[in-house]
């Protein structure tokens, strides 16, 4: 019993995350950091991810792919949202260049505004949908 509670004051605790040097690889962080993107399309990145990152906008944008060119008036009914809810929503996502917007007369038609955003709604839901492995 008395073996197991040796003096453990002189025991450093190592970060399994932390290195002992700054860079092992040079070349690798070298070649990684040339190709890194630059710090604006980052911070448009950034904003873009955050503005999806609001359930209202991502039903906003659930209902726009399957229903196609919609209005407001019926996005909102399709997503449960007020129409202010609805209208802000998509004042945003038009603002960040998600949705385009087309007017006849006094009424106005959203769509997506391209295949990419698309690709990167559907992309997101199949990420969700792996398991961990």
């Amino acid at each position: 019993m008395v073996e197991h509670m040796k003096d453990r004051s002189n025991v450093v605790a190592l970060d399994p995350d932390a290195c002992s040097t700054p860079v092992v690889d040079a070349e690798r962080v070298a070649s990684v950091r040339g190709s890194l993107p630059s710090e604006d399309t980052v911070q448009d990145l950034s904003r873009v991810f955050g503005l999806l990152s609001d359930p209202g906008r991502l039903r906003m944008m659930a209902a726009l792919l399957e229903g196609g060119e919609m209005c407001v008036c019926d996005l909102a009914a399709a997503t449960g949202q007020s129409m202010s809810a609805a209208s802000h929503a998509l004042r945003l996502l038009r603002a960040h260049r998600v949705v385009k917007v087309r007017r006849a007369g006094r009424m106005a038609y959203y769509r997506l505004a391209d295949s990419h955003v698309r690709m990167l709604f559907d992309l997101a839901i199949t990420h969700i949908g792996h398991e961990e492995g």
